[in-house]
């Protein structure tokens, strides 16, 4: 009794067995399936054992040493396979749906599960991503401005209103800044951020417009897909100012509650840029609690990084709303009217 082996376009159906990852652990850690499982055949050390037989002596020895490995696991895996999936149907994959999967899959069908095992493996679905990403229609409405205007909050202002968004930063759990770390979880690799990525927009209609805040290509250590980021570009620009009272009163309502070491730490990694002088000016204003003061400056700094990124920007349609108040709903709804606008 073997599985079948079924093809990547399985996984985007409205409804799938559950998804089981058989790669190792650390495989698993570094980027994985959104919403799949790990079920391991070898642990880390066990499949660098494995691995190494396989280059250094022969596949032969590599595969008794395998089954040397799993032979001792087999009752594991079926009881932790019905701990994951007590209906017992599932989707197995390991790299390249090759061995492993196979295997596993062999096991679980023999023990009552319905089993069916991805062709290719984790590596064809990751083609499947990048072709996606490749081709994809997607008509993007890019929302940015200076920092402190809350463009996360007038994202979420959007999609109240059921338009479609992206969340970038959450995506990649970093704001964007030297401060972007703040209060975050710990990043996923660029790899599993492409994946997150691909999982958050597959689904859209790309009939609709899809709103997006503007980024660099780096957010924090995760690294938005070129061809993802030259799609960004390609469709409509809107920059919206607020008062800068407002946008220290943002910035503090984000920041502030972090201690104040936290915050000298990310002021020092913009010493470069900021300058010496500007640094001690910001440093002085944390110990004497002037936590607006320590923004002005940061605002300084990153206003004018943001106006160099502005005249190089090269969107085919740019436009700029300005607001006297900073409410993330009729910000929202303001750009929603511009949009429509455009778009008859």
């Amino acid at each position: 009794m073997s599985a079948t082996k079924v093809d990547t376009a399985v996984l985007f159906q409205p409804q799938i067995p559950l998804v089981v990852d058989v790669r190792s652990p650390g495989e698993f850690a570094k980027a994985h399936i959104p919403g799949a499982v790990n079920l391991p055949l070898f642990s880390d050390e066990e499949r660098c054992i494995v691995g190494t037989a396989y280059k250094q002596l022969s596949p032969e020895k590599a595969m008794l040493l395998g089954l040397e490995f799993a032979g001792q696991k087999m009752r594991w895996y079926v009881e932790n396979a019905t701990a994951l999936c007590p209906e017992k149907k599932m989707l197995l994959h390991c790299w390249r749906g090759g061995k492993r999967s196979e295997s596993l899959g062999w096991l679980l069908s023999m023990a009552g599960f319905d089993v069916k095992v991805l062709k290719g493996g984790y590596k064809n679905y990751r083609k499947y991503v990048h072709t996606f990403f490749e081709t994809m229609p997607a008509k993007f409405v890019v929302i940015g401005g200076q920092t402190g205007i809350g463009k996360t909050m007038v994202l979420n202002a959007l999609a109240e209103k059921g338009e479609q968004v992206i969340d970038l930063e959450q995506l990649a759990s970093h704001r964007g800044s030297a401060f972007g770390s703040l209060g975050q979880s710990p990043q996923p690799t660029t790899e599993h951020f492409e994946n997150l990525l691909f999982k958050a927009i597959h689904s859209m209609d790309f009939s609709r417009r899809i709103f997006i805040e503007n980024e660099s290509h780096v957010i924090g250590k995760c690294q938005i897909p070129i061809t993802f980021f030259q799609k960004m570009k390609s469709y409509q620009y809107i920059q919206y100012s607020i008062p800068e009272q407002k946008r220290i009163e943002n910035l503090l309502s984000q920041y502030a509650c972090f201690p104040k070491e936290a915050l000298k730490e990310r002021f020092e990694k913009i010493k470069k840029k900021l300058g010496g002088d500007q640094l001690k000016i910001a440093l002085q204003m944390l110990d004497d609690d002037d936590f607006a003061g320590a923004a002005q400056v940061a605002l300084r700094f990153y206003d004018k990084t943001y106006l160099y990124g502005y005249e190089n920007n090269q969107t085919l349609q740019k436009i700029n709303l300005h607001f006297d108040q900073a409410a993330p709903q009729s910000i929202a709804d303001k750009i929603i009217q511009t949009c429509n606008e455009l778009e008859k």
